[in-house]
C-alpha cells in the first residue's frame, strides 16, 4: 500500500512486519508434545512431560534511525501461568490494561540468542496486541539496538532475509 508520508512528504510503501507463526520452542516439539499442545493466532500452550509453558503473541517495534518508518516484529513472549490466565480472561475486554513480565520467545534475524531476553509486556486492549519492551539492563546486542535504533539498510536487510527464506 503506497501513501504520502506525513513525516517527510515522500511516497512510501509500508514495510511488512517480521512475524512468527509460533514461539520458537513450538517448532522443536516432538509429535507427542505437539499433540498435547495448543496454538492459535494469539495464544500458545506447550505441555511438556515435566512442565507447561504459556505464550502470547505481541508486537515489538524497532526504531529505524533517520527514517520515517519503524520495523515491526510479530513476536511471541512467554508469561507465567498467572499472567497468561489474566490475559486470557480479559482477552475480549476492551477496557483491560495491564503489564506483565515475559521472555522473548523468537530468534530474530542477525542475532544469536543463547538465552531468552527479559521483557515488559504492555497490554492495552483498545489498541490491539500487546507491545513488548526488552529490559534495557539486559546485556545483549538486540537490546542495545532496540534502544539506539538501527539503520534503514539494516531494517531492509532483515525484511529481505525473512521474505526470501
Amino acid at each position: 500500500m503506497k501513501y504520502i508520508c506525513q513525516c517527510c512528504g515522500e511516497e512510501k510503501e509500508d514495510w511488512p512486519a517480521i512475524a512468527y507463526s509460533a514461539p520458537y520452542p513450538y517448532f522443536n516439539l516432538s509429535d507427542e508434545e505437539a499433540a498435547n499442545s495448543e496454538l492459535s493466532a494469539d495464544l500458545c500452550i506447550i505441555r511438556y512431560s515435566d512442565e507447561t509453558c504459556y505464550f502470547i503473541r505481541a508486537v515489538l517495534v524497532q526504531e529505524v534511525n533517520e527514517n520515517c518508518q519503524d520495523l515491526e516484529y510479530g513476536v511471541w513472549v512467554s508469561l507465567s501461568e498467572k499472567s497468561y490466565n489474566e490475559y486470557v480472561e480479559n482477552y475480549h475486554n476492551e477496557e483491560f490494561e495491564s503489564g506483565f513480565f515475559g521472555w522473548l520467545s523468537n530468534n530474530l534475524p542477525d542475532y544469536s540468542f543463547e538465552e531468552p531476553i527479559p521483557t515488559d509486556v504492555i497490554v492495552n486492549n483498545k489498541i490491539g496486541r500487546p507491545f513488548v519492551y526488552p529490559h534495557e539492563s539486559h546485556n545483549h546486542p538486540f537490546v542495545n539496538d532496540f534502544y539506539i535504533g538501527i539503520s534503514k539498510e539494516e531494517a531492509e536487510k532483515r525484511i529481505d532475509f525473512v521474505l526470501n527464506q
